[in-house]
């Protein structure tokens, strides 16, 4: 029974990003689009989102700070997830809303790129760092699940909305995973053209 429970998780997570693929493929394109102008241009990309997404803000940010497949230059990205000081002193002093939006009000610029997580599209604090993008004349890359939630419906023709067309946390996350790597080799591929093994 185990086993059979365990096949069942990798069998529907395979099936779901195959079925993704297709539908998402137009709207990591876009992002990557949006981001290589934006870092070609001297801008930033910040990163957000709670739980498994705030793993996932970390984790794309350490991509282009680090390396993703082939050795290049840093390239700007903040995961707005990971100074427990900026995010405890917001959320005691304000609200647990507004842990994100304090810090792209403090680091974001127009011209920047605010990447946001939220399995469900509902997530306060991921909202309200939408909206102070916005405000600020950034543009935003949304990674969601279970039909977009409110964030879908306040994104701008100018920001890119990738929704997992799934209902289950755990699936939407590994989709997450699966597109934040295609934007990192897309990123690079960008900047050095070729195919990593070149």
């Amino acid at each position: 029974m185990t086993n059979q429970r365990i096949l069942a998780h990798f069998h529907e997570s395979a099936e779901l990003k195959i079925q993704s693929a297709t539908v998402l493929a137009p709207h990591i394109a876009q992002a990557i689009e949006m981001m290589f102008a934006a870092l070609s241009n001297g801008n930033k990309i910040l990163v957000c989102g709670n739980g498994g997404s705030a793993a996932d803000a970390q984790h794309f940010a350490a991509e282009l700070v680090g390396r993703f497949e082939r050795e290049r230059f840093p390239l700007p990205a903040i995961s707005l997830t990971t100074d427990t000081s900026i995010l405890t002193a917001v959320a005691n002093d304000y609200s647990y809303r507004e842990i994100f939006s304090k810090q792209v009000q403090a680091f974001g610029q127009a011209g920047d790129i605010l990447l946001a997580f939220s399995t469900s599209g509902n997530s306060g604090n991921v909202v309200a760092a939408i909206e102070a993008a916005l405000e600020r004349e950034m543009r935003v890359v949304a990674m969601t699940g279970k039909g977009g939630g409110e964030i879908g419906k306040m994104l701008t023709d100018a920001d890119v909305h990738i929704c997992v067309p799934a209902d289950r946390t755990a699936r939407i996350q590994e989709v997450h995973l699966v597109c934040i790597h295609s934007i990192c080799d897309g990123i690079d591929v960008a900047l050095f053209g070729g195919d990593v093994n070149e």
